[in-house]
């Protein structure tokens, strides 16, 4: 569903009531800064009829009770896609890569993207370390291992996650502020697992999650709006699960190697671009 302006209106005009009001009505919006004016979006154009009548009736936002709850926007597949253009991008080229790689178990395909080259002997694995790497002018490999995933359930997993929080920050911030905070926490999360294990074998979009994670957190405790709002239970979970994970029991059950160290380097940057955006945006408010 496209993304409709509704409102057009210069930058003095005080929105923070009406926003407030969309707010507690639970409405989908965004609010930016452009060409000298101040313009509040909202998918598509039945939403954006009923959103004007509203404004009409209430623009400073005091309609209170009285205000009438706005019907829930069903969208289609298709029409998300189009709404979230770099969140299926992205989801797109990391189908790509997992089939490439054949589900991970290509590593001839996984060398040119693995965060350090590397070789193999048999069963051995021999592994450059970074600053070689960087050395020969590979730097892709500082991003790309959020694109590596080993088997079917890693990759589920990890898109479904990337889709749900993905489209909320696209919708809120636009598709540019979705790349640059996936490319942030690919590479935070990146570095902070070569920080802590040294030269070794990881990928998948897991530590960007957790950086969009935190950031969709600290925003919305600062800046509350409809997008960030996540479903009941979702950061308990997904907190409690790296809890989990960072004690070791998939280890000792040989379960596989987590990049405990890449997910905990996503949430603590994620933390602090919510922090910021928040920030900013309960000033701007």
């Amino acid at each position: 569903m496209t993304a409709v302006a509704v409102l057009r209106l210069p930058l003095d005009n005080d929105l923070s009531g009406f926003v407030a009001l969309l707010q507690r009505l639970r409405v989908p919006h965004r609010v930016a800064e452009e060409g000298g004016e101040q313009v509040l979006w909202v998918p598509g154009e039945a939403l954006a009829e009923q959103v004007r009548e509203l404004y009409a009736r209430y623009p400073q936002g005091d309609g209170g009770e009285s205000a009438p709850a706005l019907p829930p926007v069903r969208e289609g597949f298709f029409s998300q896609l189009r709404r979230s253009p770099v969140t299926a991008l992205m989801l797109l080229v990391t189908f790509i890569v997992f089939a490439v790689t054949l589900a991970g178990e290509n590593y001839a395909a996984i060398s040119w993207l693995s965060f350090v080259d590397f070789r193999l002997d048999g069963d051995n694995i021999s592994l450059n370390y970074l600053d070689a790497t960087l050395e020969s002018g590979q730097w892709w490999r500082l991003i790309t291992p959020m694109l590596i995933h080993f088997g079917w359930l890693h990759l589920a997993m990890n898109s479904l996650w990337y889709w749900e929080l993905g489209r909320r920050i696209e919708f809120r911030q636009g598709a540019i502020g979705l790349f640059g905070l996936t490319l942030l926490f690919g590479l935070a999360s990146n570095f902070a697992q070569y920080a802590w294990a040294g030269p070794s074998l990881f990928g998948g979009l897991s530590g960007v999650l957790y950086g969009l994670l935190g950031h969709c957190w600290i925003y919305q405790r600062l800046a509350p709006n409809a997008a960030y709002r996540l479903p009941p239970g979702v950061l308990v979970m997904m907190l409690v699960w790296l809890l989990i994970c960072v004690t070791g029991i998939f280890e000792l059950l040989q379960f596989g190697a987590i990049a405990n160290a890449a997910h905990v380097g996503g949430l603590l940057t994620g933390c602090l671009t919510g922090l910021l955006g928040g920030m900013l945006a309960r000033r701007s408010a």
